[in-house]
């Protein structure tokens, strides 16, 4: 049941859900760290590493079976990068002085040339092509993990949001998916821009320099991994598809 266009009933929770189904005409996913693979090529770089590579260095525990699930249930595409960030960043611009890690920053020039060459602009041009092709206003959705302690601090939020309030695009979609992921998810931490800056270095923000506001929002949904291999991350997927439709089934 509609009401004003703007809102849609929820019967089974007696509740409204904001509609963000008409802000965007075509919906992305991507993962940037869905993985923590090391290429055969190199290997010895990471022996003895395994506990790094499977820590929030190596990649972002659960991310991808996420970002599988809303790819699955919204029926869209879905671009993962399989790869661990330790031998090259995906999620870093070129001049960051975090595109490589201490395992690779110390290759020569054009032995990075060849990460970035093989590794790095492939994905990243793949997923620019294709937003390129859809038809606007495009919604990507960036699905990430993050620790759930940093430098021995323990991080409060659950769930963020990071966008750039600059844009009105990316500003009213998080507005309206935050009210209804509030009224699914109503005791968890939910918050913008944490446990990072929407606007910190990353792949949406250079997409953000590639197209205009209007035609393109890049959100990055970030997931404390504390909710990882528990019961809660199937409760968390689920509501973050519910709310993208702005409907309860």
């Amino acid at each position: 049941m509609c009401i004003n266009n703007s809102l849609i009933a929820c019967r089974k929770t007696k509740c409204f859900f904001l509609s963000i189904i008409k802000m965007y005409a075509s919906l992305l996913i991507t993962c940037e760290h869905a993985g923590n693979e090391v290429p055969d090529e190199y290997a010895d770089f990471f022996i003895g590493q395994q506990e790094i590579l499977m820590s929030h260095r190596g990649w972002d525990p659960g991310a991808f079976h996420v970002a599988q699930f809303l790819a699955e249930k919204q029926n869209t595409v879905l671009f993962s990068h399989p790869i661990t960030r330790l031998l090259i960043e995906p999620n870093r611009s070129l001049d960051h002085p975090q595109l490589f890690s201490v395992f690779t920053n110390v290759f020569s020039e054009g032995e990075k040339s060849k990460l970035i060459s093989i590794f790095y602009l492939p994905y990243r041009k793949e997923v620019e092509n294709a937003i390129g092709r859809l038809k606007n206003p495009v919604l990507h959705l960036s699905i990430h993990s993050f620790t759930p302690v940093l430098n021995d601090i323990v991080r409060a939020v659950d769930i963020g949001l990071l966008f750039d309030p600059s844009r009105s695009f990316e500003t009213g979609f998080c507005n309206r998916y935050l009210e209804n992921l509030k009224q699914l998810l109503p005791a968890m931490r939910i918050e913008f821009n944490e446990p990072y800056l929407g606007i910190d270095d990353g792949f949406t923000t250079y997409l953000r320099k590639k197209f205009c506001d209007g035609e393109y929002a890049g959100i990055e949904i970030e997931i404390n991994q504390k909710f990882m291999n528990t019961p809660d991350v199937a409760i968390i997927q689920s509501a973050l598809s519910k709310a993208l439709s702005g409907i309860s089934n």
